[in-house]
């Protein structure tokens, strides 16, 4: 089946194919969502072009010093650096200000900060009230010696009085920001570090990265408390049958077969009595090929509870469904079970442990998967689907040659294996393409090529080949590899949505592009994937509420906590967004 996200993300998900949109390890760098310009590479969109660097000029250390003059605004004329001296009586009431403050810095810089805010305190009061712009300077070199000392809320507080007086004040918004991260303020922390990012361009890496903890703090905290009190949602069939054919040696979505019925002479109406009365793992099972899924958990519970023959199978099938509804706490004692039972079937066993690998996965616990992938090797060393699933692993872990290795005992195993060849070369192309050999390029982009030759029918392989050739900038082909993959699988939505990314992409489509991604919910109105790239696109044209709504619908359809506190992490961005238009008239560029 064709992928719905990048092969990083599908592994994440379990499955090879991923159809609805299988919830990939959070990229915090795309989360931000902070409206730089849109670039799309290797099927994920990224929301800022501009790779994460100190900009010219700002050293880390440039923001905790106090202002030596009021800025923006000019020097005040004929001030004197001195607050005592020759012609002290003369000084105006902002020349004794500006005076008091130059002291503050001196004691600042010598570490003596309380006496640095006596001076800033002095300052303050002298001077007149109209002069907005030194008077915010005095407030937020005052901010900066209580910076020091720790002592936030008075940090926060004289920052507001700065930006109050000065409302694009940068040193004063990033120190609130900074502040309220103390406070545990995580909302107004977001919208000052919005800011920021807005007015320094995205430049700043100090911003930068204090944005990306904050989201990632809220995703977090969020996505725990929705998640926790969320109802199972059942996914598409498209995604539920894409996520079954990764699977190769997986008994319980084989087919029913007649040696699972009791008595093999029954016609078949007699059969689905039989099934009906004294099994309900076979009925469940039927209840798959109808595609009838609502019912599959509850017909294998009736198995487990009478502890039947099919226990074991019946196990398995409900901890799958659990964990495509989303529901790992549930899956997990249904898996552990399968895989202590040393005289179950040991493909059984196996599949346990993969699925249960791809959960820890989910969970961001890579050493606990790491141990059932090896576990399920060792107990099943001739089942290619522990080879074609670890390889996924190994591509989240950047361990792209032992991942090579895996598709190749998987191939080796079973030649036919059309996904695992399509993986291996997206596997191979990612390595060269991110080591910048264009020798290993043009060799990979070569393996493709033979992949969609001897598999024509496999539509996995036009949609990584797509991918790849985005990467390359050769557009018209992999529109083409695209329309390959709608012909084959008319109804996978995610091919769409990459197919609506590539016209933005290619020529800057905009209304070609949401067409696409709206076709792509047509088909399929729980594509999280489709929701979540049209809110990001929307927030590149600064339609904020609708992206916000966009996020919202994801969020609702999202399969994991981990994916829900990504999809936070966007809608929060575009949040703070509409906060800081509101309060301080800013907006990023759109397109």
């Amino acid at each position: 089946m064709a992928a719905s996200k990048p092969v990083e993300a599908a592994a994440a998900a379990g499955g090879g194919g991923g159809g609805g949109g299988g919830s990939g390890l959070p990229r915090w760098q795309v989360a931000l969502a902070l409206g730089a310009p849109l670039l799309l590479g290797a099927g994920a969109l990224y929301l800022w072009g501009r790779r994460r660097r100190p900009a010219r000029g700002k050293g880390p250390s440039e923001r905790k010093t106090p202002e030596g003059r009021a800025s923006p605004g000019p020097a005040a004329p004929g001030g004197s650096s001195q607050p005592d001296g020759p012609g002290h009586e003369e000084m105006s009431p902002l020349d004794r200000a500006q005076a008091a403050k130059n002291k503050g810095n001196k004691y600042f810089k010598a570490g003596k900060y309380e006496q640095a805010i006596q001076c800033y305190t002095e300052a303050i009061s002298l001077c007149p009230p109209e002069k907005n712009m030194d008077l915010s300077t005095f407030y937020q070199n005052r901010a900066a010696a209580y910076e020091q000392l720790q002592k936030w809320k008075e940090v926060a507080q004289d920052c507001t009085k700065a930006v109050e007086l000065n409302p694009k004040y940068v040193k004063a918004l990033f120190r609130r920001a900074k502040a309220y991260e103390k406070l545990d303020n995580k909302k107004e922390c977001l919208e000052d570090v919005t800011a920021v990012c807005i007015l320094e361009g995205f430049q700043n890496q100090q911003s930068m990265l204090l944005a990306d903890k904050v989201l990632k703090l809220l995703g977090k905290e969020k996505a725990k408390e929705k998640y926790k009190n969320r109802e199972p949602l059942m996914p598409s069939p498209q995604f539920i049958k894409s996520y079954f054919s990764s699977f190769t040696d997986d008994i319980i979505s084989q087919p029913l077969h007649k040696g699972e019925k009791s008595d093999e002479d029954k016609d078949k109406e007699g059969e689905a009595s039989d099934i009906k009365e004294n099994s309900g793992y076979l009925k469940a099972k039927q209840y798959m090929e109808e595609e009838n899924y609502d019912k599959i958990i509850s017909e294998s519970t009736k198995e487990i509870d009478v502890q039947g023959k099919y226990m074991a199978e019946a196990l398995l099938l409900r901890a799958t469904f659990y964990l495509l509804i989303g529901n790992a706490n549930a899956a997990k004692p249904d898996l552990d079970q399968v895989i202590s039972m040393e005289d179950a079937n040991v493909k059984l066993r196996a599949n346990a442990l993969i699925k249960r690998g791809s959960m820890y996965m989910q969970q961001q616990q890579p050493m606990l998967s790491t141990q059932d992938f090896n576990m399920a090797a060792d107990i099943d060393p001739q089942n290619a689907d522990v080879y074609h699933h670890r390889g996924q692993l190994k591509i989240l872990l950047d361990q792209v040659e032992e991942a090579v290795e895996d598709f190749d005992e998987c191939i080796r195993l079973r030649p036919d294996s059309a996904l695992a060849q399509a993986q291996k070369c997206f596997a191979l192309y990612r390595q060269a393409y991110t080591g910048n050999n264009p020798l290993q390029v043009q060799a990979a982009m070569k393996g493709f090529e033979d992949v969609i030759k001897i598999f024509p029918r496999c539509a996995e392989g036009y949609a990584l080949y797509a991918q790849a050739l985005t990467d390359q900038q050769q557009f018209g082909k992999a529109d083409e590899m695209y329309d390959k993959c709608i012909d084959l699988e008319p109804d996978n939505a995610t091919t769409y949505v990459h197919k609506g990314l590539l016209q933005l992409q290619w020529k800057q489509d905009l209304d070609k592009g949401l067409e696409l991604i709206s076709k792509a919910i047509e088909i399929d109105n729980k594509c999280d994937f489709a929701y979540e790239t049209m809110g990001t696109i929307e927030v590149q044209r600064g339609n904020l509420d609708k992206a916000i709504e966009m996020f919202n619908k994801a969020i609702n359809l999202a399969k994991s906590e981990m994916e829900m506190a990504h999809l936070y992490s966007l809608c929060d961005a575009a949040y703070a967004q509409t906060e800081v238009a509101k309060k301080y008239g800013l907006k990023p560029p759109t397109l």
